[in-house]
Protein backbone atom coordinates (compact mmCIF):
# COMPACT_ATOMS: atom_id res chain seq x y z
CA UNK A 1 0.00 0.00 0.00
CA UNK A 2 1.29 3.43 -0.99
CA UNK A 3 -0.47 6.67 -0.14
CA UNK A 4 -0.27 10.43 -0.30
CA UNK A 5 -2.53 12.88 1.54
CA UNK A 6 -5.79 11.73 -0.06
CA UNK A 7 -5.09 8.79 -2.35
CA UNK A 8 -3.97 5.25 -1.58
CA UNK A 9 -2.98 2.51 -4.02
CA UNK A 10 -3.71 -0.96 -2.68
CA UNK A 11 -4.16 -4.50 -3.91
CA UNK A 12 -7.68 -5.65 -4.76
CA UNK A 13 -9.61 -7.57 -2.14
CA UNK A 14 -13.16 -8.90 -1.92
CA UNK A 15 -14.12 -6.01 0.37
CA UNK A 16 -14.05 -3.66 -2.62
CA UNK A 17 -16.29 -5.69 -4.96
CA UNK A 18 -19.55 -3.92 -4.13
CA UNK A 19 -18.07 -0.45 -4.70
CA UNK A 20 -16.22 -1.52 -7.83
CA UNK A 21 -19.35 -3.12 -9.29
CA UNK A 22 -21.05 0.28 -9.17
CA UNK A 23 -18.36 1.86 -11.36
CA UNK A 24 -19.71 3.59 -14.42
CA UNK A 25 -18.13 5.45 -17.31
CA UNK A 26 -19.71 7.56 -20.00
CA UNK A 27 -19.88 6.08 -23.50
CA UNK A 28 -16.88 8.09 -24.74
CA UNK A 29 -14.62 6.80 -21.93
CA UNK A 30 -15.97 3.25 -21.93
CA UNK A 31 -14.63 2.64 -25.43
CA UNK A 32 -11.06 3.18 -24.19
CA UNK A 33 -10.95 0.99 -21.07
CA UNK A 34 -12.48 -1.95 -19.20
CA UNK A 35 -14.58 -1.70 -16.07
CA UNK A 36 -13.22 -3.21 -12.83
CA UNK A 37 -15.94 -5.89 -12.83
CA UNK A 38 -14.22 -7.50 -15.83
CA UNK A 39 -11.31 -8.37 -13.53
CA UNK A 40 -13.01 -9.84 -10.47
CA UNK A 41 -11.78 -13.34 -11.33
CA UNK A 42 -8.18 -14.02 -10.35
CA UNK A 43 -5.74 -14.57 -13.22
CA UNK A 44 -2.13 -15.55 -12.57
CA UNK A 45 0.22 -12.67 -13.32
CA UNK A 46 -2.46 -9.97 -13.18
CA UNK A 47 -2.37 -7.63 -10.22
CA UNK A 48 -5.59 -5.73 -9.65
CA UNK A 49 -4.99 -2.37 -8.00
CA UNK A 50 -7.64 -0.24 -6.32
CA UNK A 51 -7.36 3.54 -6.02
CA UNK A 52 -8.84 4.68 -2.71
CA UNK A 53 -9.82 8.16 -1.62
CA UNK A 54 -10.10 8.09 2.17
CA UNK A 55 -10.84 4.32 2.07
CA UNK A 56 -13.47 4.63 -0.68
CA UNK A 57 -12.67 3.01 -4.05
CA UNK A 58 -12.59 5.73 -6.72
CA UNK A 59 -10.43 4.04 -9.36
CA UNK A 60 -8.95 0.82 -10.60
CA UNK A 61 -6.27 -0.58 -12.92
CA UNK A 62 -4.44 -3.81 -13.64
CA UNK A 63 -0.71 -4.46 -13.74
CA UNK A 64 0.25 -7.45 -15.89
CA UNK A 65 3.33 -9.60 -15.47
CA UNK A 66 2.23 -12.07 -18.15
CA UNK A 67 3.37 -12.91 -21.68
CA UNK A 68 1.06 -10.12 -22.84
CA UNK A 69 3.77 -7.62 -21.78
CA UNK A 70 5.97 -8.87 -24.65
CA UNK A 71 3.55 -7.22 -27.10
CA UNK A 72 4.49 -3.82 -25.62
CA UNK A 73 8.10 -4.10 -24.44
CA UNK A 74 11.21 -6.19 -24.99
CA UNK A 75 12.17 -5.60 -21.36
CA UNK A 76 11.70 -8.83 -19.32
CA UNK A 77 11.35 -6.63 -16.20
CA UNK A 78 8.44 -4.54 -17.49
CA UNK A 79 4.87 -4.49 -16.20
CA UNK A 80 1.93 -3.61 -18.43
CA UNK A 81 -0.69 -1.17 -17.12
CA UNK A 82 -4.23 -1.66 -18.44
CA UNK A 83 -7.84 -0.87 -17.63
CA UNK A 84 -7.15 2.39 -15.81
CA UNK A 85 -10.39 4.10 -14.83
CA UNK A 86 -11.79 6.56 -12.33
CA UNK A 87 -15.47 6.16 -11.41
CA UNK A 88 -17.48 8.71 -13.37
CA UNK A 89 -18.82 10.38 -10.20
CA UNK A 90 -15.26 10.85 -8.90
CA UNK A 91 -13.69 12.38 -11.99
CA UNK A 92 -12.23 15.89 -12.27
CA UNK A 93 -10.98 15.78 -8.68
CA UNK A 94 -7.34 15.05 -9.47
CA UNK A 95 -7.50 11.41 -8.38
CA UNK A 96 -6.18 10.01 -11.68
CA UNK A 97 -3.13 12.24 -11.61
CA UNK A 98 -2.47 11.54 -7.92
CA UNK A 99 -2.77 7.78 -8.46
CA UNK A 100 -0.44 7.84 -11.46
CA UNK A 101 2.02 9.97 -9.50
CA UNK A 102 2.09 7.28 -6.78
CA UNK A 103 2.50 4.40 -9.19
CA UNK A 104 6.28 4.56 -9.51
CA UNK A 105 6.83 4.24 -5.75
CA UNK A 106 4.06 1.62 -5.50
CA UNK A 107 5.66 -0.63 -8.10
CA UNK A 108 9.14 -0.10 -6.65
CA UNK A 109 7.82 -1.14 -3.24
CA UNK A 110 5.42 -3.93 -4.20
CA UNK A 111 7.18 -5.32 -7.29
CA UNK A 112 10.90 -4.58 -6.75
CA UNK A 113 12.14 -6.80 -9.60
CA UNK A 114 10.39 -4.62 -12.21
CA UNK A 115 12.01 -1.48 -13.63
CA UNK A 116 9.53 -0.29 -16.26
CA UNK A 117 5.79 0.25 -16.68
CA UNK A 118 4.39 0.23 -20.20
CA UNK A 119 0.92 1.04 -21.44
CA UNK A 120 -1.02 1.55 -24.63
CA UNK A 121 -3.24 4.60 -25.04
CA UNK A 122 -5.56 5.15 -27.97
CA UNK A 123 -4.45 7.96 -30.29
CA UNK A 124 -7.93 9.52 -29.89
CA UNK A 125 -7.74 9.54 -26.08
CA UNK A 126 -6.03 12.91 -25.67
CA UNK A 127 -6.91 13.36 -21.95
CA UNK A 128 -5.21 10.05 -21.08
CA UNK A 129 -2.17 10.85 -23.24
CA UNK A 130 -1.84 14.19 -21.47
CA UNK A 131 -2.14 12.61 -18.02
CA UNK A 132 0.47 9.95 -18.73
CA UNK A 133 2.89 12.49 -20.20
CA UNK A 134 2.47 14.79 -17.19
CA UNK A 135 3.48 12.02 -14.77
CA UNK A 136 6.57 11.01 -16.74
CA UNK A 137 5.54 8.47 -19.37
CA UNK A 138 7.39 8.78 -22.68
CA UNK A 139 6.11 7.88 -26.13
CA UNK A 140 8.27 4.92 -27.23
CA UNK A 141 7.54 5.52 -30.91
CA UNK A 142 5.95 2.06 -31.12
CA UNK A 143 2.35 1.68 -32.26
CA UNK A 144 -0.14 -1.13 -31.94
CA UNK A 145 -3.55 -1.60 -33.51
CA UNK A 146 -6.23 -1.94 -30.85
CA UNK A 147 -9.97 -2.65 -31.00
CA UNK A 148 -10.77 0.94 -32.01
CA UNK A 149 -7.65 2.04 -33.81
CA UNK A 150 -4.04 2.98 -33.33
CA UNK A 151 -2.54 2.85 -29.85
CA UNK A 152 0.52 4.77 -28.69
CA UNK A 153 2.89 2.68 -26.56
CA UNK A 154 4.23 4.70 -23.63
CA UNK A 155 6.85 3.79 -21.03
CA UNK A 156 7.85 4.90 -17.55
CA UNK A 157 11.31 3.82 -16.42
CA UNK A 158 11.54 3.19 -12.68
CA UNK A 159 15.31 3.36 -12.25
Amino acid sequence: MIRNDNITLTHFSETYIEDLTSFDLDKEQAKFTALPSEYFEFTEGQYRIVILHEKEPVGFFVLHATDRVKDYSNNPNALLLTSFSIHQTQQRKGYARQAMSLLKSFVTSEFPTYNEIVLAVNHQNIPAQTLYSQVGYQDTGRRKTGPIGEQIIMSLLLT
